[in-house]
């Protein structure tokens, strides 16, 4: 972040030094707030020996804020107000009044004065000890903070600091507390080759002091958070973007920045789609997740529940009560719910979700830049393009709406550097143990994934077996050795987890999914999520916005075609041709319909349709395996461009019409933001723990109608009670009848499925003895106390029924309607 000293001409040099402070205040939309703070400084300033002026600078506010400086001015001549003529930052706000300013020294103080005036003497007699700068710190032993800030925006403020003071002002643990003063012409000449105009333009000036080799000065100071802050969590990776574009021209080319900034732009990237979630965990809902998300959050509770208070954390009792939820055979992601757990009890598994898929997505684009960069490219940035591909392709984008055991592949390319190591035959046996580990890891992360890409992998070594034999035969020995020893060192440590998934406690044979394959015609259209992608249609050929499985679009499809014809030569492009045809081929299903008919052919999934294991996988998921094949194609065909010199005209040529190809290919997929909704508010009657006056330990609440995997509003007033009751129903996957199969929520029981059609249609039915002897005996079953009403569709023939069911008129207490059915029974 180098900048040119520029000496500042916007005021006269015979009025510099004449005034000793000048004080400058960034204000927008400060109505409410900012007349008490100028009559603090005002106050505090009238008893200074020194002559002073106060520099408001109204960035483009639309409310009343320049009519109070205005009034200030009008009793205070030394009050000066400075406007822009639109909203252009509070960088952009400092640099303008500290240009205009013409103290010997000048302070920068926010218009909350969450730093209280009086703190100033303390920056000053660090100044006064030789100091060109001296900035105010709220991270240091001395400081006092009077009020915080909210929990989730103190972390996120910390990591921030820590990744920002690594990169750009190292040593300084505080860069954004708003008080800070410096010597007046040091800080006009930094401000005058500032570029930053957003809220952490502290960031550049405190740069450019430390690169001129002028101390800054940290001083503990008092500090109180004050609400209306316009700075929201997500803003840090946004100034980080920043930061690494510019410190990219202060590397060398030998210190290889690539592998620095590839990383941060994934993360910021990544950011960036989930930034309508970061703007509030706890508030806002990714709306194309449909339930799941609700049901993840459920996960990542229950699981932290579990190794909190010592339990057993493949199962938990907390849905459907009394017999409860295998987790195992959930995929509750338990190699990272459970590493988690600190950070799920802190901030909760709301913002736990968030950081899974976030930082989910950031992993698996950076391990398949690593393995790409290691193995198969010479160009990072080739390297850069397959992983970001990988991670980002539409299939990868799908499934981060709520499906993180298919978006957080981060291990996969760990697990295909380790077996192109045993590949090598150089040291078998330690690859192969280490081979073992990462299996082991992935099978708590996610078995389906695992599935499908041992699939992958073995159509690869199919292919690149029949493209080159020779190669094939002499790695088969330490390959399969590897193997073995891989086998020797997963199978003892998954044997047992894997065993309670099919065998425990509510474990079941297989999922009752249907038919899902792809559409052909799916692969030529784009996602709902990419940039040129058309929710009608990809709806119309996919089950839901969160299996749009296919979908890379025309260009890249015909790309992908045009590069295993130009690189044919290659073994590995053949194989990784065969692969990606294979897994679409196997994606489309049983029955594969052939576009503008309603016939179909044979599709060769009926070989697998009823395999162990693959009984479970919903086929048209079998396309994810193309996004790895096609990302180091991709990676091939930039790597080609990137470091081959163009020897004639002719060439030169070529390679600009392949660059405009890709872009072509890619630019249309690029995906856009998740979109975001408010949640619904948890009735009073759970958030101020009325609950508990009606359930007694190891009994359950029985919220009306009962949860099930369309009615999952349950789940969250369980996890804003800390999990302090269970209920019957709920949102897994459980087993149904008598060859227990695979099936979503809990077997119906008379009284669910009677809530449940009064629910749906709005219409009670006849209630009589039967009914309610039904209902008297599901109550015994579920160990209910209390049944919970909330207001919803149909509210009024809800409670007409459960009236009927009961005999009694519930109360009204904390939003919702309540029976205690305790008396019952």
């Amino acid at each position: 972040m180098k900048m040119t000293p520029v000496a500042s001409t916007t005021a006269d040099e015979e009025d510099r030094g004449a005034i000793g402070l000048s004080v400058i205040v960034p204000a927008y939309n400060e109505e409410d707030r900012l007349a008490p703070t100028l009559k603090a400084i005002r106050a505090h300033l009238q008893d200074g020996p020194a002559a002073w002026e106060l520099i408001v600078v109204d960035d483009g506010s639309t409310d009343g804020t320049a009519a109070v400086v205005e009034a200030a001015a009008d009793e205070e001549p030394r009050v000066r107000l400075l406007r822009t003529p639109a909203n252009r930052g509070k960088g952009h706000a400092v640099r303008t009044g500290v240009l205009a300013s013409r103290g010997h020294r000048v302070l920068v103080t926010d218009a909350d004065l969450a730093t209280p005036i009086e703190e100033l003497a303390l920056l000053e007699r660090r100044m006064d000890e030789g100091a060109p700068a001296a900035v105010g710190s709220r991270a240091l032993p001395g400081s006092r903070i009077a009020v915080r800030q909210h929990a989730l925006r103190e972390v996120m403020g910390r990591i921030g600091g820590g990744l920002i003071r690594a990169a750009a002002v190292p040593g300084i643990r505080d860069t954004q507390c708003g008080f800070k003063l410096f010597d007046g012409d040091k800080a006009r000449t930094a401000f005058a080759g500032s570029r930053l105009d957003g809220w952490a333009f502290d960031v550049e000036i405190l740069r450019f002091f430390q690169q001129q080799g002028w101390e800054v000065a940290e001083v503990p100071v008092r500090w109180a958070h004050q609400p209306g802050s316009k700075v929201r969590p997500n803003a840090y990776p946004r100034v980080l973007a920043y930061l690494v574009r510019v410190r990219w021209h202060t590397y060398r080319r030998t210190a290889s920045p690539a592998r620095f900034a590839i990383p941060a732009l994934f993360l910021i990237f990544s950011v960036f789609l989930y930034d309508g979630l970061w703007s509030d965990p706890a508030g806002r809902y990714l709306i194309d997740s449909n339930h799941d998300q609700q049901q993840w959050e459920w996960f990542f509770a229950a699981t932290a529940d579990n190794v909190v208070h010592l339990r057993n954390p493949l199962s938990s009792d907390f849905q459907n009560f009394p017999l409860g939820v295998n987790l195992m055979a959930n995929t509750a992601m338990l190699g990272l719910s459970i590493p988690l757990t600190p950070l799920t009890l802190a901030l909760g598994p709301q913002f736990t979700w968030a950081v899974v898929l976030t930082g989910g997505l950031a992993a698996t684009a950076w391990a398949w830049y690593w393995l790409l960069a290691r193995r198969f490219t010479r160009s990072r940035w080739a390297a850069a393009l397959g992983g970001g591909f990988c991670a980002f392709a539409p299939p990868m984008i799908s499934h981060g709406n709520a499906h993180p055991n298919f978006a957080v592949l981060f291990m996969f390319p760990l697990i295909i550097d380790r077996l192109l190591r045993l590949r090598e035959g150089r040291r078998t046996t330690r690859d192969g143990v280490v081979l073992g580990l990462f299996l082991a890891y992935q099978v708590f992360l996610g078995e389906e994934a695992l599935l499908l890409a041992a699939t992958g992998l073995l159509l690869f070594t199919l292919g690149y077996a029949a493209a080159s034999p020779h190669v094939a035969a002499a790695v088969a020995r330490p390959l399969l050795t590897g193997l073995a020893i891989a086998a020797l060192v997963s199978v003892p440590l998954v044997l047992g987890p894997v065993a309670w998934q099919f065998y425990g406690p509510q474990s079941y044979r297989s999922v009752l999914h249907g038919q899902t394959g792809n559409h052909p015609m799916a692969f030529l259209e784009f996602a709902t999520r990419s940039l040129a992608g058309d929710g009608p249609i990809a709806a119309s050929l996919s089950l839901n916005p969160t299996e749009e499985n296919a979908f890379f679009g025309w260009p890249l499809v015909a790309f992908t075609v045009a590069l295993v014809v130009h690189m044919w030569n290659r073994p590995a492009v053949r194989a990784l041709g065969f692969t990606a045809l294979a897994a679409a081929v196997l994606s489309l299903g049983q029955n594969i319909p052939l576009p503008g008919t309603d016939k179909t052919l044979p599709g060769p999934w009926r070989l697998l349709a009823e395999a162990p294991l693959y009984e479970s996988v919903i086929e048209s998921r079998m396309a994810m395996v193309c996004v790895p094949a096609v990302g180091i194609l991709l990676a091939l065909a930039c790597d080609r461009l990137a470091v081959r010199r163009a020897r004639s005209e002719r060439e030169s040529s070529r390679r600009v019409i392949g660059v405009a190809a890709l872009a072509a290919a890619l630019l249309p997929l690029l995906p856009t933001p998740f979109r975001t909704v408010e949640r619904a508010p948890t009735p009073a009657f759970f958030a101020d723990g009325t609950w508990r006056e009606y359930v007694r330990p190891g009994h359950a609440l029985v919220p009306v109608p009962v949860p099930s995997p369309t009615e999952t509003a349950a789940l969250g007033w369980q996890i804003d009670t800390g999990l302090g009751f269970p209920f019957p129903g709920g949102y897994f996957n459980g087993p149904w009848g008598p060859e227990r199969d695979g099936f979503a929520g809990s077997p119906p029981r008379p009284t669910s499925e009677l809530l449940r059609k009064v629910h749906e249609t709005g219409e009670v039915p006849d209630i009589g003895e039967p009914q309610r002897r039904a209902f008297r005996q599901d109550l015994d079953f579920w160990h209910a106390d209390a049944l919970v009403l909330t207001d919803q569709r149909f509210t009024a023939a809800l409670r007409t029924a459960v009236i009927r069911l009961t005999g009694d008129e519930p109360r009204r207490t904390g939003g919702t309607w309540v029976w205690d059915v305790r008396a019952d029974r």
